[in-house]
């Protein structure tokens, strides 16, 4: 199975870290809330710094620098859930994957299962990283396919059948990771 585009960009970042604290801030998380705005769709960032939850940017950025639609509202995880994508029934590998939390919601891709069968995440602004977590399924509100982007306009699409077959990946964080 080939790599997806998105994934692949998203794996780059693994171990990237925001800066904690209001005086300094990751230089690249910055310069994706620069990019944003430039993606079809996508609004413009208003805010420049590391400490706003930063998943629903970083699955923007993935999607966006993948050539794939960037919904308007990506600084709002759950309006991953609300914006046209293709609702699957079953997660597939390279799904986002969205989900309540106290206070709002988080939003990450998927790339795996591990043996005690729990949904293995890849995603930004967990505990302030990028890395793969482990999600118990019952926790995810949906899972939705990324839309294609032709002639600067999302189209809906839907994963390869073989996709949906997720194999076992190791997390690189425990479950449990703060995703404010």
């Amino acid at each position: 199975m080939t790599e997806l585009p998105w994934i692949a960009e998203a794996r780059k970042h693994i171990g990237l870290k925001e800066i904690v604290g209001a005086n300094a801030h990751n230089p690249t998380i910055v310069q994706w809330l620069k990019e944003m705005g430039s993606f079809p769709g996508a609004a413009k960032s208003w805010y420049f710094e590391d400490e706003t939850p930063w998943c629903g940017l970083f699955v923007g950025h993935c999607l966006g620098k993948a050539g794939r639609a960037v919904i308007k509202d990506w600084y709002r995880a759950k309006a991953w859930s609300m914006s046209g994508l293709t609702k699957l029934k079953a997660p597939a590998y390279g799904c986002l994957a969205v989900k309540s939390r106290q206070g709002g919601g988080h939003v990450f891709f998927v790339v795996g299962k591990d043996a005690k069968g729990r949904i293995l995440g890849l995603g930004g602004n967990q505990s302030n990283t990028v890395s793969i977590v482990p999600f118990n399924p019952a926790d995810i509100d949906g899972y939705f396919w990324p839309s294609k982007l032709i002639d600067g306009k999302p189209v809906p699409s839907f994963p390869a059948e073989e996709r949906y077959r997720l194999t076992d990946v190791a997390a690189t964080a425990k479950q449990g990771a703060s995703e404010a």
